[in-house]
């Protein structure tokens, strides 16, 4: 294990965050390493989860903590949203002081902050347990400046042109 671990931040209104990390993720599981994915105000059949159990069990575990519905910031945020990203959480701090993984990779975390979802110190104090050789990556739009503030790599991806623009749908396999 590398004695180096980097806070790593992709973000931006471009595609491609989650995916960054994934591939992250399928480069490390090639050199034996593992990875633990926390995927937050996600609940669905991805096809991440699916080819993780399948070809990668025991290198790449993802778990979510989202609900099936995606969030609306005007509808408020709701008890049981509060409730999945509190266990995303300790999951999360577990799997950072297990030992067991090389990457962490808080999937959404950004959004989950902007959405105010939980409170940006929460986090920060997981930044500051995240032990040496661990690269903690932070997926999502929106990420805060405290945040921002504490990585060692940031992407802001930006989007150009999109086909969501033409009603394309996320589609099987592309988007989820």
């Amino acid at each position: 294990m590398a004695e180096d671990g980097y806070i790593q931040v992709y973000t931006g209104n471009g595609k491609g965050k989650t995916t960054a990390a994934l591939g992250l993720a399928l480069r490390a599981a090639g050199r034996g390493m593992k990875t633990y994915v926390a995927q937050f105000l996600k609940k669905g059949a991805y096809g991440e989860l699916a080819a993780a159990k399948l070809y990668l069990p025991g290198l790449v575990i993802i778990e979510q903590f989202g609900l099936p519905d995606f969030h609306h910031r005007e509808n408020g945020v709701s008890r049981e949203e509060r409730e999945a990203a509190a266990a995303g959480m300790v999951a999360a701090k577990k799997a950072m002081a297990s030992g067991i993984y090389r990457i962490v990779v808080l999937d959404e975390i950004n959004t989950l902050l902007h959405f105010e979802i939980i409170p940006v110190e929460q986090v920060l104090q997981l930044l500051a347990e995240k032990p040496p050789g661990l690269e903690l990556i932070l997926t999502g739009r929106y990420a805060p400046e405290e945040i921002l503030a504490h990585a060692d790599l940031i992407t802001d991806m930006q989007e150009t042109r999109h086909y969501y623009q033409k009603k394309v749908l996320a589609r099987n396999g592309i988007e989820k």
